[in-house]
């Protein structure tokens, strides 16, 4: 009899389990299901409520009735990220893929590993190298208009992009990479060529022609570099005589907003650079190191365009709003935002924009831009009005 009761007994408890497990996974999955949002609710353990099930709705239809070939799942997700993000609104915060990540990342820290190339298509649409001088590509045997072909086991096609070749000659410092280019007398070359630091200079000087005591210091973006160019530019131009200088800032986009801060530095010797304010509206301002040199006293005149942005616009109203420097040329781009940089598992980024900012006189220049100081329209056929009329103002003072 007690046999047969723990027999009873055992069988009840295995159908409970067994309606109990049943139960349970009628439960999530009812409580998931798509087809009847209304029903969907957080459960524990699982995660939050499905907010995208137009989406689902819409990739099932298309998975279901689509007639032709997918796109790798790589391709469509980064679909997916884009639209999310561009759907946003907001011009600045982007998503950039892996490649191009990259790129990003060594311009900024100005240097990469490499074979010293520039890398463009000719007429035809093939890809092609214009080695620098005295680069390990050019040691190695490369010309000017060389068609690339392979570059380690890839073939190179009409259809590969420059960032893409340029990602694939690029590398760690003392690695190898094996090219195959053909010259543009049909001669074939392959060659293996050991990668180099290749420096990416933010900064070029010169004399102003025509005037001794004048330096031009033209910064093409802010890097972690720039600020030790800069400083170096004004020391080889003061001993060669220059008194005064005009800071080219036309074209430049901007770059690392640490390095802008601390290039203003050597003009403003201290001070507030600009303001920053975050998305609770807590603000922070930004001073520059107190620095010594030929900059923090000489006389200064700012280049600008429509293409001076971001960084470069932070540098440029902070020599406007402390009264070191007029701004000439044209009303500045309107970048004024700072965006944080969010590097992804596969190597791909997303660009936030997390804070607004103001020069030191609270003037804010999103969407808006600085406007110049003394109004100059861009020349042609090689003439450059707005570099002689800074040249006029250092002389002048007017």
């Amino acid at each position: 009899m007690n046999k047969r009761l723990f027999e009873y007994i055992g069988l009840m408890l295995f159908y409970t389990l067994c309606l109990s497990i049943t139960f349970l996974a009628g439960y999530y999955t009812h409580a998931y299901s798509t087809a009847n949002p209304l029903l969907r609710w957080p459960l524990p353990g699982l995660p939050a409520a499905e907010e995208f099930h137009i989406f689902e709705e819409a990739r099932t239809l298309v998975e279901a009735h689509f007639n032709g070939e997918f796109p790798e799942t790589k391709k469509l997700e980064y679909g997916v990220v884009r639209g999310y993000i561009s759907a946003i609104g907001d011009p600045y915060t982007i998503f950039v893929e892996p490649q191009a990540a990259e790129l990003e990342s060594q311009s900024l820290a100005g240097e990469y590993g490499g074979i010293g190339v520039e890398i463009s298509r000719n007429d035809a649409g093939e890809i092609i190298f214009r080695p620098f001088p005295d680069s390990p590509a050019e040691q190695a045997g490369v010309r000017a208009g060389d068609v690339v072909l392979k570059i380690d086991d890839t073939f190179i096609t009409p259809d590969s992009t420059p960032d893409e070749v340029t990602a694939l000659v690029r590398g760690l410092i003392d690695t190898t990479v094996q090219i195959t280019v053909r010259h543009t007398d049909g001669a074939l070359l392959t060659a293996t060529i050991t990668r180099q630091r290749i420096e990416i200079p933010s900064v070029t000087w010169r004399m102003v022609d025509g005037q001794p005591t004048i330096g031009l210091i033209a910064l093409s973006r802010f890097s972690d570099k720039t600020a030790a160019e800069v400083a170096r530019a004004a020391q080889e131009l003061q001993a060669g005589g220059a008194q005064s200088f005009v800071i080219d800032l036309r074209n430049n986009g901007g770059g690392l907003l640490d390095a802008a801060v601390e290039v203003a530095g050597q003009f403003l010797n201290g001070g507030v650079v600009m303001i920053e304010r975050d998305n609770a509206g807590e603000e922070r301002v930004l001073t520059a190191p107190v620095a010594s040199g030929a900059l923090t006293t000489a006389p200064v005149a700012v280049l600008v365009n429509g293409n001076t942005a971001s960084a470069a616009e932070i540098l440029a109203g902070a020599l406007l709003d402390r009264d070191r420097a007029p701004l000439i040329g044209q009303k500045t781009f309107g970048k004024g935002s700072v965006q944080y940089v969010f590097p992804l598992s596969d190597g791909s980024s997303v660009h936030i924009t997390a804070k607004v900012w103001f020069t030191p006189s609270r003037r804010a220049l999103d969407r808006v831009g600085l406007p110049p100081t003394i109004a100059i329209e861009p020349g042609a056929d090689g003439h450059d009005p707005e570099l002689n009329r800074a040249v006029e103002y250092l002389l002048t003072g007017q």
